[in-house]
């Protein structure tokens, strides 16, 4: 059975989209796996919109463009107006119920993934590990790769002055997946 599975990640600026993105792209190279990456930046950098998309897959990938992803990580509420609707029938949807209400998500069409990223990073210490923590959920949800190999690429995309804080986004990307679990 091949492997194929897209994402768009979405949320404000400064939210760590890029860098959740950048992270499951690696580690999917890692894995030896193909990818693609297209980071989108609204007019306006930090408060503002971004997204990207990412494309894992064992097979060749024929277009970076995603129209109708397989699945969806929100970190925020335009993020899920915008992009929801475009969701396949069945896709999963990360939402960040910390800022969504997550009874906007379209569960009778979608698998919905509700994890508050903004209060579980917050226990760990730090509200700015949010995307690692929708991270970790994705994962669980799809199993698109093993968490161990998106661990380990952490290094690669997170500044060396910066390496100090490598694990605890590790126990982040735990925590989300824990809490896909429960």
């Amino acid at each position: 059975m091949s492997l194929y599975q897209d994402v768009i990640m979405a949320g404000f600026g400064g939210q760590g989209v890029m860098l959740i993105g950048n992270l499951l792209a690696y580690a999917g190279m890692e894995h030896g796996l193909n990818v693609t990456y297209i980071p989108v930046y609204g007019p306006e950098m930090r408060g503002g919109t971004a997204n990207c998309t990412v494309v894992v897959s064992d097979d060749a990938i024929g277009s970076p463009i995603i129209r109708s992803p397989k699945s969806l990580i929100i970190m925020n509420r335009p993020s899920l107006d915008k992009f929801q609707p475009q969701l396949v029938d069945g896709g999963v949807l990360v939402l960040n119920s910390s800022l969504i209400d997550a009874g906007l998500a379209d569960s009778t069409r979608v698998k919905v993934v509700a994890v508050p990223c903004n209060e579980i990073a917050d226990g760990l210490g730090n509200t700015r590990m949010a995307n690692m923590v929708a991270l970790g959920a994705y994962i669980a949800a799809t199993g698109v790769l093993p968490l161990s190999v998106v661990e380990e690429s952490l290094s690669h995309v997170i500044a060396k002055h910066y390496s100090h804080l490598i694990p605890k986004n590790a126990e982040a990307l735990r925590a989300g997946a824990a809490a896909y679990k429960n």
